[in-house]
């Protein structure tokens, strides 16, 4: 699936794709709260930026410290950003003035849209189709219905992550050999980089979630107060929310410290009935 001209002039083989691909099955393993599967994508990813920096520890750190910032998407289609995203930091190996902050830009931009076809198509979608069979099969007592519902999930599951991880690669060489040739990297990135702030804006909106059950007045005449700011701006609160933890973020205040202060304040202000 490489194309002849990457197999000559790309550092990266056949052999480094397909361990990526053989260890996106545990991007899931070390998911949590705070930055999601982002270990899990740094494991994707570190036999390829060992190869590619091991003659320049300050590189191979930096690589190694860009992807374990937060990232997320449907584990079915990570592959393909895996590969885009070796892509890029094969051109970064061989481009010192590669801006690396595009990397992280195209993960960015990728890891939202990617997670919503993912999870429609694989849970929404072949997950009940696939219990369907399988349960309709078993209730006549047969093991073949077991048997089918993980075939028919894993075999579509898996050729996506296979073909992803090949088609990411090859895309991304390609195109951003193009881009890089005719000047319009610096335009790439900043779309890029756009997107991506679209992206998390978007998901502050969806997890983020602060309303208030307070109203002004009494009887048939209370004004609900989540109305009125909702009226103003919607998921007003969320965003202020959302603010202080950048804050607290930023004064590198303990992520746990955080989230047990969130649980208390919490539960005291739903007691209180400010927050509902």
């Amino acid at each position: 699936m490489m194309t002849s001209k990457n197999n000559e002039t790309g550092l990266i083989t056949r052999k480094d794709i397909m361990k990526m691909f053989w260890r996106s099955f545990t991007i899931q393993f070390s998911w949590h709260y705070e930055r999601q599967m982002h270990m899990g994508f740094e494991y994707m990813m570190l036999p390829t930026i060992k190869k590619l920096y091991k003659d320049d520890p300050e590189r191979l750190k930096d690589a190694m410290q860009r992807h374990m910032e937060f990232f997320n998407t449907n584990m079915y289609i990570s592959t393909f950003i895996g590969g885009i995203t070796m892509a890029m930091e094969e051109m970064n190996a061989k481009d010192k003035d590669f801006d690396t902050s595009s990397i992280s830009a195209v993960k960015v931009a990728l890891m939202g849209p990617l997670a919503g076809i993912g999870d429609s198509l694989f849970l929404g979608t072949l997950r009940i189709l696939a219990v369907g069979i399988g349960t309709s099969i078993a209730m006549q007592g047969s093991i073949l219905g077991a048997i089918l519902f993980l075939l028919v999930f894993n075999v579509p599951a898996m050729l996506v992550r296979y073909i992803g991880a090949f088609k990411g690669y090859e895309i991304g060489a390609n195109y951003l050999n193009k881009i890089q040739e005719s000047g319009l990297m610096e335009k790439f990135m900043y779309a890029a980089s756009i997107i991506g702030v679209m992206v998390i804006g978007g998901m502050t909106n969806e997890l983020v979630v602060v309303s208030t059950p307070l109203t002004i007045g009494t009887g048939e005449g209370a004004v609900a107060i989540q109305g009125v700011l909702d009226g103003l701006m919607p998921g007003m609160l969320s965003l202020a929310a959302l603010g202080v933890y950048y804050k607290l973020l930023n004064k590198k205040v303990n992520v746990i410290v955080i989230l047990l202060g969130t649980v208390v304040f919490g539960i005291l202000c739903s007691w209180l009935g400010i927050l509902g």
